[in-house]
């Protein structure tokens, strides 16, 4: 009898290595190249650094052994598991493989993810799910739900102490949809869908016909739901958010945000002052701000298609990683919504976890007045903006650009909820309300008693617009630290910014606060 040998081993163990690496072979991963996806493993290769991925359970197998599932053969159980560096910072990862069982999800295909995560957690370090699935494994019946539960559970282990971003690459549906949702930010390709219950099975149900886009397609997502934060054209471009995502956050709740060199530069910017009309009534794009503040006008947006009326997003001030919340006076004047209050909150709620300051930028007349706002509570989701502010401790500045009217003054970190450094523009209007609304109530009956009550309501209304919508009245109360010019803005908030760097703000010691979810 031949005498196995070291080299026969070896041999043995890259033909099984080969076969599990294969996946579900060449003709699915045509099919999948045909409807614009990468392979799971393509996707991994395209996100880390080169020769850096060390895949975890490669030759791990299910132990199913009804409905067929007894001789079959599962490479890897669908889903490919581990660590590697992006741009020389290590990430944990899973990548869903559709080419074997349809990516779906069983006990151990369950497990190996839920690993990986932990290990995110145990290390400090960020992590990747990149989902293309056919749900549940429903030949393993109560065991794919446990290994849902178990992904879950971890998913809410690693909130708010390291990173987490999912890349829907493909379908998504059932209890998959959770662990997305779960995270802090998902990005979906075009092709890319989402939902708990299919087409087919809505219609079976009520009725109700609808494509798989119009109701889990990444469009809707973004515009509707809110459940997406970005939206990739495809894989490639997923991966390319992802990368870039990952420059402005730490690698962990201890961690301070990378800091990149600058040139330092921040000279006075004449353009930021003709952005805004001297007319009240007439918008303007606030990223135009934005990308005149920040280093090379360089903004990442969170959300661009959802409650667009409110604007936040990563950027860099003098090298510094820092979140900008900002009201977009060309929606909806700006004003405050469900939506809007929502995306705020959530995004606010992120920076604070992340050590991440934050810069907000106030041109808001008021929450969204109406009968559906009321009903869908915009009291509840308002209060989550004041919230998120009052408990976020990282340093906080804000720039009053032109109104601030009445309780969404108060929401947009203003120095009662606990701004550092709180500066305005000439073009300010901090007041209750406008002071056309106002001069109605507190000088009604002299504009009644007027010979000619148009020139007396012009006149109330200047008087009350020179005397309190003006930054100076706050200026005097030491609720705005400066008046300044909008050209120096960029080198007031580099100056705040160094100076709070160090910020440390103790809260009284709880289990957790309570958010009007």
């Amino acid at each position: 009898m031949k005498t196995e040998s070291m080299q026969d081993k070896i041999e043995l163990l890259n033909e099984r290595r080969e076969k599990a690496e294969a996946g579900g072979g060449p003709a699915k991963h045509d099919k999948q190249h045909s409807q614009g996806k990468l392979t799971a493993r393509e996707r991994i290769a395209e996100l880390v650094d080169p020769g850096s991925f060390q895949e975890i359970a490669l030759f791990a197998e299910h132990r199913s052994t009804m409905f067929g599932m007894a001789d079959a053969d599962l490479p890897a159980d669908g889903v490919v598991t581990g660590s590697g560096t992006v741009l020389g910072r290590v990430v944990h990862f899973a990548s869903q493989d559709f080419s074997v069982a349809g990516g779906s999800t069983g006990e151990v295909h369950a497990s190996k993810v839920a690993s990986v995560l932990a290990d995110s957690l145990k290390t400090g370090t960020p992590f990747i799910f990149i989902n293309d699935s056919g749900g549940a494994r429903v030949q393993e019946g109560i065991d794919s739900l446990s290994g849902y539960g178990k992904i879950f559970f971890q998913n809410v282990l690693l909130s708010g102490v390291v990173p987490q971003i999912t890349i829907i690459a493909g379908p998504t549906a059932g209890g998959a949809v959770y662990s997305p949702a779960l995270t802090d930010f998902v990005i979906q390709t075009r092709v890319g869908r989402m939902f708990i219950t299919g087409p087919n099975v809505i219609q079976q149900v009520t009725g109700e016909v609808v494509t798989a886009e119009a109701l889990g397609g990444p469009d809707t997502h973004m515009a509707n739901s809110g459940v997406v934060h970005f939206i990739a054209e495809d894989d490639q471009h997923a991966v390319l958010i992802a990368k870039k995502l990952l420059t402005f956050l730490p690698s962990n709740n201890s961690e301070d945000p990378p800091e990149l060199d600058s040139d330092g530069n921040v000279e006075p910017n004449p353009v930021l002052d003709e952005i805004v009309p001297l007319d009240a009534k007439k918008g303007y794009d606030v990223r135009e701000i934005i990308a005149n503040i920040v280093d090379g006008g360089d903004f990442l947006e969170v959300q661009s298609g959802y409650a667009t009326n409110a604007v936040v997003g990563f950027a860099r001030i003098v090298g510094r990683s820092v979140g900008v919340v900002a009201n977009q006076p060309m929606v909806l004047s700006g004003v405050l919504d469900i939506n809007a209050s929502d995306k705020i909150a959530q995004f606010v709620r992120f920076c604070n976890a992340f050590n991440i300051p934050l810069v907000t930028l106030v041109d808001v007349p008021g929450f969204m007045p109406g009968v559906q706002q009321e009903y869908g509570g915009i009291i509840r989701h308002g209060a989550k903006v004041l919230f998120a502010y009052s408990s976020a401790t990282v340093p906080k500045v804000t720039v009053i650009i032109r109104k601030a009217y009445g309780g969404a003054y108060i929401a947009m970190c203003c120095r009662d909820l606990g701004a550092d450094r709180v500066f305005a523009w000439p073009s300010a209007e901090i007041a209750v309300m406008g002071a056309e609304g106002a001069a109605e109530i507190v000088f009604s009956r002299d504009i009644k008693a007027a010979e000619d009550q148009d020139a007396k309501r012009a006149e109330v209304i200047e008087e009350y617009r020179s005397t309190f919508s003006t930054p100076y009245v706050a200026a005097a109360r030491r609720l705005v630290d400066d008046v300044i010019q909008p050209a120096d803005t960029r080198r007031v908030l580099a100056q705040a910014l160094d100076a709070m760097h160090t910020k440390r703000e103790l809260r009284p010691a709880k289990k957790h606060g309570l958010i009007p979810l």
